[in-house]
């Protein structure tokens, strides 16, 4: 056990019983063209974390702890995207549609992969989810349980929709979560500052908050 300098109070850490699960972090959101350029975000704001997420892989990769990664997309005929979330957004590109990366949020398509920056590596876990939340309609329970893990780091994108949805489903489900609040952002910056407090308010009512440096020197112990 390590204890983790963290908001709004200390927390053991147990790196044989954590794992970060890395939130989204696919072309489709961060790159220009992609899906979420095509709402008309401003999508530097979602690549300047990548150092920093990249930092808190490899921190976690140096461990030995579980690294997990997400995606958001579809089966090629969307049968399991629902119309009243592909209805939503902006008309003239919809999830399925010709883009520049390929169809949009549709699994195999290029836009859909993780930036290349934060590739995952051999033997790391990639989950596709349908959803918002990563425990909805995939295995990661179950790969959780397998593991006996109860302590989860979330970072990626966007911080107040899936990765704030995925921190609440994991808290309710009893798993001990925190945020790396220097390897999250949104494309609106009001929005992450209002996520951060509704997850630390309370005596932390979902999860707590860290900094990838006090995440990691956690981990090694230091």
């Amino acid at each position: 056990m390590s204890l983790l300098s963290a908001r709004p109070f200390a927390i053991d850490i147990d790196p044989a019983r954590t794992a970060l699960i890395v939130i989204d972090m696919q072309r489709d959101f961060v790159e220009p063209g992609g899906f979420g350029a095509s709402l008309g975000n401003d999508v530097t704001l979602l690549q300047a974390i990548i150092p920093t997420v990249g930092r808190l892989i490899a921190g976690f990769r140096a461990a030995g702890v579980t690294v997990i990664h997400t995606r958001e997309c579809h089966a090629p005929d969307l049968s399991d995207c629902p119309p009243a979330k592909r209805n939503r957004g902006n008309p003239a590109l919809r999830i399925g549609d010709a883009g520049p990366m390929g169809r949009i949020l549709v699994a195999g398509e290029p836009g859909a992969d993780i930036v290349p920056e934060l590739a995952p590596i051999a033997g790391e876990i990639v989950i596709d989810k349908p959803g918002k939340g990563a425990f909805y309609a995939t295995e990661l329970g179950t790969i959780l349980a397998d593991r006996d893990i109860r302590q989860l780091v979330f970072a990626g994108v966007t911080t107040e929709v899936c990765v704030q949805t995925s921190m609440r489903e994991a808290n309710d489900r009893g798993f001990e979560c925190v945020l790396a609040t220097d390897a999250t952002e949104s494309y609106f910056p009001a929005f992450k500052r209002a996520t951060l407090e509704m997850i630390a308010a309370q005596g932390g009512i979902v999860g707590w908050l860290a900094t990838t440096d006090e995440i990691v020197s956690a981990l090694h112990g230091a």
